[in-house]
């Protein structure tokens, strides 16, 4: 009996998995917005993570992804991979009741054999600025069943966020920041338009030194020396550490105000460019480490 008893039991999370594979109708798992069984969530995206925890529903999280770090208890839960090279497999074979997963994750093909499991598939909307950031706390709350919980977040978040931008718009002369994502292979990788690297820079009272292009892409010596920044801003805990050394021996970064005197903020990836509840703070800590006593509390 024993034997019969560890046999089922190991099975059960594979058979768990097969089920959930099974195909549903087209679109018959699409579209939802409320979770019938939040029993067992799965949380796909750092900022979805923490909003969780900001609503005091973290008992519900099964599983994250390698992104959701934060708060610290988070990474206790079984991680199913970062958010943009999922595993269908993978996610699934933590047996889920709902999957809460932010917009941008990945790879399509794993997204779609997810949509059509018979695992609840929720995404959640990311946009770049103070509002996107209430619309994924909605989105989550009500994905939930706790929207009233929803809302106190959302006033609190509100708040929060319109004092920073307050003391940001304090600032007269703004500053042009260049984001580096990345520097192998000597190739400066910076964040164009529609990127979380550009929204905090714009809601921290500084302008994006690059521009005419969206995302993250390398950028030529001519296109840097043109930006002019003032400012290079990076973050840490995001791939391979970028070295002060290398970044300001670059000769077009050398050439710009930043590199003539050595101007460069480091900060967290996951709260600089998160843009969940700790947003405010950190648009509070960019503006600060920009300005310095020209920025009001």
């Amino acid at each position: 009996m024993h034997v019969v008893f560890s046999l089922r039991t190991a099975l059960a999370p594979m058979v768990g998995a097969l089920l959930a594979l099974t195909a549903l109708p087209v679109g018959a798992n699409e579209g939802a917005t409320v979770f019938s069984d939040t029993s067992r969530i799965a949380s796909i995206g750092g900022s979805i993570t923490e909003i969780v925890y900001a609503l005091g529903e973290e008992g519900r999280l099964v599983a994250r992804d390698s992104t959701s770090s934060y708060p610290e208890e988070a990474s206790k839960l079984p991680d199913v991979g970062y958010m943009r090279q999922l595993s269908a497999e993978g996610v699934l074979s933590v047996n889920p009741s709902g999957i809460l997963a932010l917009h941008g994750s990945g790879p399509q093909e794993a997204i779609d054999v997810l949509k059509k499991s018979r695992v609840a598939y929720i995404e959640v909307p990311e946009h770049f600025t103070h509002e996107g950031i209430l619309e994924k706390i909605r989105v989550v709350g009500k994905a939930l069943g706790v929207d009233a919980k929803a809302d106190r977040l959302v006033a609190e978040t509100d708040a929060k966020l319109s004092a920073a931008e307050k003391q940001a718009a304090s600032i007269k002369e703004r500053k042009r920041v260049l984001f580096v994502l990345s520097t192998q292979g000597g190739k400066i990788l910076a964040a164009g338009s529609d990127t979380a690297a550009e929204g905090i820079i714009k809601l921290a009272g500084a302008v994006n030194a690059v521009e005419g292009f969206s995302g993250y892409k390398p950028v030529s010596d001519e296109a840097i020396v043109t930006a002019r920044p003032d400012v290079i801003l990076t973050m840490k805990g995001g791939g391979p550490p970028i070295s002060e050394e290398e970044l300001f021996a670059n000769p077009a970064i050398a050439s710009t105000p930043a590199g003539t005197g050595r101007k460069l903020i480091s900060m967290w990836g996951g709260y600089l460019l998160g843009f969940g509840p700790r947003t405010a703070d950190a648009i509070h800590d960019l503006t600060v480490s920009l300005y310095g006593a020209q920025s009001t509390d």
